[in-house]
């Protein structure tokens, strides 16, 4: 599948065909992620609003070096790693990634199932199977285009959480200080804030589906700075969604000392103080993080199950002629319905959730480089020095952020 396209880079090429690089960016945005992000503004206020901007050239390197690899060798990340270093290599990349995605499916299952509580009163374990099944209807149902089509509408919907951030009505000159001046701390909870920050949004299976979208996409090798530069577009849009979180309940909760766990309690709570058109706006755009991440986190999945063992895979393909590539996504939503009905509690979800990405991330995010920097794979287009060099900087950052995290977290 090809799709043809002009040949300028100018601002309405990179605009029109930005919508799956927004996709992939605004994926990030998973109800873990909001989770995350409510702690830390409920407990540390806006002291960290300038970190989650500079997670715009973290994300947005790696975003533009995935995209790269997607176009200049035709493969996803995993069935490179499965065509050039053979079986130990491919094996541990499997092992970094399915777990992780697996155990970020069930947080995110329990998380959209607690939406829908909050939006129709119905309990949140009851609602749990109806969102899976529609989310496995969708990627059944549709082709590659079409369910990029159907998500690139459901982003818009992040936008509630902009609204959310503004009926909180927090002081925007405290605001953009704290945005626009960083504020270094070596206190616990800053320090703990910081880690799991880093931690839940340079997850691996963003950059995997970026590789994906490209090599599905096959775009012409010209349009290289265009694809990177939609890719950096895309973790503008979910550096937005990320800061407007973290304002919107820094301003509600963390200025009162009200400290969450969840993105459910943070949405509960902002009745209080800001309002029940505050608590749905927050409902609904948990739901659409919810909705865009699940297809995502399941096909990366089926994705990378599929390179393994070399099944027929893609979302364009017909279910007769990829039975089990589309076997493990209905598997994989299953799994976390199952995990949810049987009591396993969100918070518990979200623990694992973060301790198989601590684990893993390191491990994903140094293969996307070694890849990138194969000129076997990647030909001419293989990544600069300078962009291999601040690529393994982050990698090591990724790593020693684990390392902290997973020690907290353990200890």
């Amino acid at each position: 599948m090809r799709r043809e396209l002009a040949r300028s880079g100018g601002p309405a090429v990179l605009l029109a065909a930005a919508g799956p690089a927004i996709i992939a960016g605004a994926s990030d945005a998973d109800p873990t992620t909001v989770g995350t992000l409510a702690v830390v503004g409920s407990t540390t206020t806006y002291s960290l609003s300038w970190l989650v901007l500079l997670l715009i050239p973290l994300l947005g390197l790696v975003q533009a070096i995935a995209s790269r690899v997607g176009m200049a060798s035709g493969r996803d990340l995993q069935y490179a790693v499965v065509c050039r270093y053979g079986r130990i290599a491919q094996v541990v990349l499997l092992a970094a990634v399915v777990p992780v995605n697996l155990f970020t499916i069930a947080a995110d299952v329990a998380a959209g199932g607690s939406a829908l509580e909050l939006l129709t009163g119905v309990d949140w374990r009851l609602m749990t199977p109806v969102l899976a099944v529609a989310v496995l209807a969708l990627l059944l149902a549709g082709g590659f285009d079409e369910v990029q089509s159907v998500l690139k509408y459901v982003v818009l919907v992040l936008l509630a959480f902009g609204a959310a951030a503004v009926l909180a009505e927090p002081d925007w000159g405290e605001v953009l200080h704290h945005t626009l001046v960083p504020e270094l701390s070596l206190q616990p909870r800053h320090l703990t804030a910081t880690l799991a920050l880093l931690g839940t949004t340079l997850t691996g299976y963003v950059y995997m589906w970026q590789s994906i979208e490209r090599a599905e996409e096959q775009p012409d090798m010209g349009q290289t700075r265009v694809k990177s530069l939609q890719a950096v577009l895309g973790i503008v849009v979910a550096v937005a969604v990320f800061w407007f979180i973290l304002v919107a309940t820094a301003a509600t909760l963390g200025v009162k000392g009200h400290e969450v766990q969840s993105s459910r309690e943070a949405a509960q709570a902002l009745e209080p103080v800001a309002g029940p058109a505050a608590t749905y706006l927050f409902a609904v755009g948990m739901l659409a993080s919810t909705l865009i991440a699940l297809p995502i986190l399941a096909a990366v999945t089926a994705y990378v199950m599929g390179a393994e063992f070399n099944w027929r895979r893609g979302l364009s393909e017909p279910v007769r002629r990829a039975r089990g590539f589309y076997a493990v996504i209905a598997a994989s939503l299953l799994l976390g319905v199952i995990c949810v009905v049987t009591g396993l509690r969100p918070i518990t979800l979200l623990f694992l959730a973060s301790l198989a990405g601590g684990l893993s991330t390191p491990v994903s995010l140094g293969f996307l480089m070694v890849v990138a920097r194969d000129a076997r794979l990647m030909g001419r287009w293989r990544i600069t020095r300078r962009m291999a060099l601040f690529g393994w900087l982050i990698v090591a950052m990724v790593t020693a952020v684990s390392v902290f995290f997973l020690a907290q977290a353990t200890g």
